[in-house]
């Protein structure tokens, strides 16, 4: 499967951020797009791009997009709310167009924590 690359990540953000600080977002995205979407039968092409995007995602929640700003009297807003999953940011919005399958954004929907049973 084919990797995308911090470089490649940057080209989306548009960000002075070092690839040091983008390899663990990189790494969370090939972990789960490889996890989840690897048995859909999407090209390696559209993989690389739905990991890219990805990670672009994972970056914008922990630095939030400025989303409206005000110059007078310095005011601005940034997206998010944590219970919008993909829609959270624009980079998850194309994540759901390009994975449309929608794994991922089943998996970023799904309600309440996850039931494990043991067998004693």
């Amino acid at each position: 499967m084919a990797k995308a690359t911090e470089a490649e990540v940057k080209e989306i953000l548009q960000t002075t951020l070092t690839d040091e600080e983008i390899t663990p977002f990189l790494a969370a995205a090939d972990a789960l797009v490889t996890d989840v979407l690897a048995d859909e039968g999407y090209a390696d092409s559209l993989l690389k791009e739905i990991k890219r995007w990805l990670t672009a995602h994972f970056v914008a929640i922990r630095d939030p997009q400025v989303s409206k700003e005000k110059i007078g009297d310095v005011d601005a807003t940034y997206q998010g709310k944590t219970s919008l999953g993909l829609n959270h940011t624009s980079y998850g919005q194309q994540v759901m167009v390009l994975d449309h399958h929608g794994k991922l954004a089943e998996i970023a929907q799904s309600k309440g924590p996850a039931e494990v049973k043991t067998i004693a």
